[in-house]
């Protein structure tokens, strides 16, 4: 008699990619992906990442930019993971400085201050350092909300990636000409949480120059299908590790020479 051999099957990606957004809209945590499917590659995680974001613009979102994940030595160190990742920043995630952050609306979160910048025209592929620098138009501060659907933050680039690279929310500074601003690797930021100094870091602490993360970018998105283009925001990664989100939490980031940022949670 022949035995049956019963296997596991891997769901195929679009599943996978329900099932992260069935958890963020629930709040209800899923294990994470790597653990339960070894096999997903770097690759499948940005499809499922993209699938997600496919899905938000079938329902009227719209694409505002990117966020570049684990660019700093801080994050790294703190997630694990050492390479870069990229996820997309839709139009809804987005408020000015002095707003509120509901903690309730998130299911782990995290805040990270990150130097941003706007996209004054299009790069419609990979770019030198000199032809990202040109193609900036302006420079800001700005908090990402970090969050997670996994069970907790012990998880792994496939993941982070999987997940959006984490990003949840992004609270943007007053923005200033790149033209004005001299170094922005030099740029000093400290970090205060209800008065209390928490962080600090500098443009540098982000792979040694904030505009090395853009070109890393260049490069990155158009396996994505994608390419950046004037008035995208891009956050180029935090220059400290991320501080868990707790209400009550009143955040004041101040740098060199660009205008400081707040929020509040509640």
């Amino acid at each position: 008699m022949t035995r049956l051999r019963l296997s596991r099957q891997r769901p195929s990606l679009a599943a996978l990619a329900g099932e992260l957004a069935d958890a963020s809209c629930r709040r209800a945590p899923v294990l994470p992906l790597a653990d339960r499917f070894p096999g997903l590659t770097l690759e499948d995680a940005y499809r499922i990442q993209r699938l997600n974001v496919e899905r938000r613009v079938s329902v009227g979102g719209r694409v505002a930019g990117h966020k570049i994940g684990l660019t700093s030595l801080a994050m790294q160190q703190q997630m694990d993971i050492h390479e870069p990742d990229s996820g997309f920043i839709l139009a809804d995630m987005i408020a000015p400085s002095g707003s509120r952050v509901n903690v309730g609306e998130f299911m782990a979160p995290r805040i990270e201050t990150e130097i941003a910048f706007r996209i004054g025209r299009d790069l419609n592929g990979p770019a030198d350092l000199r032809a990202v620098r040109t193609a900036v138009a302006e420079v800001f501060l700005a908090f990402e909300v970090l969050d997670t659907c996994f069970t907790d933050w012990n998880i792994t680039l496939v993941d982070s990636i999987a997940d959006n690279a984490a990003c949840a929310g992004v609270i943007t500074g007053a923005p200033v000409p790149v033209d004005d601003i001299g170094d922005i690797a030099a740029e000093h930021i400290t970090v205060g949480v209800n008065g209390t100094t928490v962080a600090a870091g500098e443009g540098r602490d982000i792979l040694g120059d904030p505009f090395k993360a853009l070109v890393w970018l260049t490069h990155h998105l158009p396996l994505l299908g994608t390419t950046l283009r004037a008035g995208d925001i891009i956050l180029a990664g935090s220059v400290h590790a991320a501080i868990p989100l707790v209400p009550g939490m009143d955040i004041r980031a101040t740098s060199t020479q660009l205008p400081a940022i707040r929020t509040h949670a509640v």
